[in-house]
């Protein structure tokens, strides 16, 4: 499983990627600190999952995620923020996000959609 993890916090991105250190599915993580450079590794890697902050320099999360559905790229979303307002989350998902989880309080979340996209993914459509 390919995942990019977007966030300008160097910090926030080791951390996700020591969460993932424990989990049985095989990943390759690529990493970007801004938006734009989230979707030229999304548009050249084509991940499975693309984990986006909201608020990036050069593109936020939310631009980011509406030119990925424009573009038509097959990848889930996940919107991680410190920002967990019903308004940023409604704007999320019109956008075309698939998670949406607030860093403070979600982010052991990140486990379960892994899991769940590798389960679908081995089961195919006879799930």
């Amino acid at each position: 499983m390919k995942i990019v993890i977007a966030d300008d916090s160097s910090l926030l991105r080791e951390r996700i990627k020591s969460l993932l250190n424990g989990l049985k599915e095989k990943l390759v993580i690529y990493e970007a600190e801004n938006g734009l450079e989230a979707l030229k590794l999304i548009k050249d890697k084509k991940p499975d999952l693309a984990i986006l902050d909201i608020r990036m320099p050069e593109m936020n999360g939310i631009e980011v995620l509406k030119k990925i559905r424009e573009l038509k790229i097959k990848v889930k979303v996940c919107i991680l923020t410190n920002y967990p307002y019903p308004q940023y989350k409604r704007k999320c998902f019109e956008a075309g996000a698939d998670y949406f989880l607030s860093k403070t309080e979600e982010f052991e979340d990140i486990k379960i959609v892994i899991t769940e996209l590798a389960n679908s993914e081995e089961g195919g459509e006879n799930e």
